[in-house]
């Protein structure tokens, strides 16, 4: 066997865990309640659990994995859909929006390095999901223009307001289960 000097993008190890956590998010993501506009799911749970588990880069690929595999037709996102026409219509923001999170804990970590400890990371986390929310909420008030007029006001009351408390809950779960999986798992 020959051995290279360069070292690999990411190993097997890396790969599995990444591919566990797409899975999750796609899994989170079945489990929905159409309330309104936007779909209630448990995507930002999958979404937490991925960015506290696997950390800023593998949490990032595994959302951009999940995003790649709806974007090419695999009915990974909310009630079994999937495709280009999502993520290009009104809830589309939100679903590319997801991209903020772990890519802000990856941020934070080459910033801070071995001083990211679970405040930090849970106040990232909790100002990921405030840049998502925006950057949803625009693209949902951008698509949905085109159709008829919506007021940032009326945008808010349909697709932020409703998810804050659930999403906060969501975040102390995946606090609470990803604390307890770092104990006996070696990510």
């Amino acid at each position: 066997m020959e051995e290279t000097s360069a070292k690999s993008f990411m190993s097997v190890k890396d790969m599995t865990f990444t591919a566990i956590m797409t899975v999750l998010i796609a899994v989170c993501s079945w489990i929905s309640l159409p309330i309104g506009s936007v779909p209630f799911t448990l995507q930002t749970f999958g979404i937490f659990c991925a960015a506290m588990l696997l950390g800023g880069k593998r949490g990032t690929l595994a959302v951009l994995v999940y995003l790649l595999l709806g974007a090419l037709g695999v009915p990974v996102f909310a009630q079994f859909t999937s495709g280009i026409g999502i993520l290009a219509g009104t809830t589309g923001g939100y679903l590319i929006g997801f991209l903020i999170i772990p890519a802000l804990v990856l941020l934070t970590e080459k910033l801070l390095g071995e001083k990211l400890n679970l405040p930090i990371q849970i106040g990232v986390l909790i100002l990921g999901l405030v840049l998502c929310y925006t950057f949803g909420t625009a693209w949902f008030i951008k698509v949905y223009s085109e159709k008829a007029a919506v007021t940032v006001g009326t945008a808010l009351k349909w697709c932020v307001l409703p998810f804050i408390l659930p999403d906060l809950g969501k975040l102390a779960l995946a606090t609470v289960i990803s604390g307890r999986l770092k104990k006996y798992v070696r990510l």
